[in-house]
């Protein structure tokens, strides 16, 4: 009976050892292994701003190209940071794939306004990171002028997500112009008008009064004759011809 206990005991403890020096073999070749051409992906969504080359290129460490290394070598923490570092990427991940393939799955930045600037223009996403200005794509976006630093950012973002998210506010707003008093105006796609929206108070009350307008004067033709469409007041609409 003993005898038999030993045994299983005796067996158990080789299949264990076995097991391991399997594993620890298989690992060994694993990491061994010679990397191929990685694999590149991008994330559902407008990819205008970075390619599948650019991506590549930044898959360097110590100045050798990824490619033909062995899997040991590899940093893939570093090399996730080294892609989250470029201004266009909002996430990164580089892992191995179960075949073992290096695959980076990149999700670019979405601009949602351009800001103006003598000194420097570039884009905004919807968390207010800047984002450069692209040789290879012009994104149409809202165009914001005005804006001197980061706070100014920050004020003005929610009035952007609230005109992007409304489908007439968004075909119907092209430019948004801030005065060194920090009241807003706004330039239209339907005419040569400008909408006087003043401070960034009663948002919503505004918008319905434009709205309203919009719908009378749309149905009467008569939204031509005016230059100027002052919100800002309360309870009323004034118009400039």
């Amino acid at each position: 009976m003993k005898f038999k206990r030993f045994l299983k005991y005796l067996l158990f403890l080789t299949l264990i050892i076995s097991l391991g020096f399997l594993y620890s073999f298989s690992s060994k070749r694993n990491y061994a292994k010679i990397i191929a051409e990685p694999v590149v992906e991008f994330e559902a969504g407008d990819n205008n701003f970075l390619t599948h080359s650019m991506v590549n290129k930044l898959l360097i460490q110590n100045s050798e190209i990824v490619r033909n290394k062995a899997k040991s070598t590899l940093d893939l923490y570093g090399l996730e940071n080294t892609v989250l570092k470029n201004p266009y990427v909002e996430k990164a991940a580089v892992f191995f794939t179960i075949g073992g393939v290096l695959k980076t799955v990149v999700k670019q930045r979405k601009p949602i306004a351009r800001i103006i600037s003598e000194i420097n223009s570039y884009y905004i996403d919807r968390q207010g990171v800047k984002v450069p200005l692209s040789d290879n794509y012009s994104a149409r976006v809202l165009l914001v002028s005005g804006i001197k630093n980061e706070e100014d950012v920050k004020e003005i973002l929610p009035l952007i997500k609230i005109i992007l998210k409304d489908n007439f506010l968004q075909k119907e707003v092209v430019g948004i112009q801030k005065s060194d008093d920090d009241e807003y105006q706004f330039s239209v796609r339907s005419g040569n008008y400008k909408i006087d929206f003043g401070k960034l108070t009663e948002i919503d009350v505004k918008f319905k009064k434009l709205k309203a307008f919009y719908n009378k004067t749309f149905r009467d033709k008569t939204i031509d004759n005016y230059k100027m469409i002052n919100v800002k007041y309360h309870n009323q609409v004034v118009c400039t011809k």
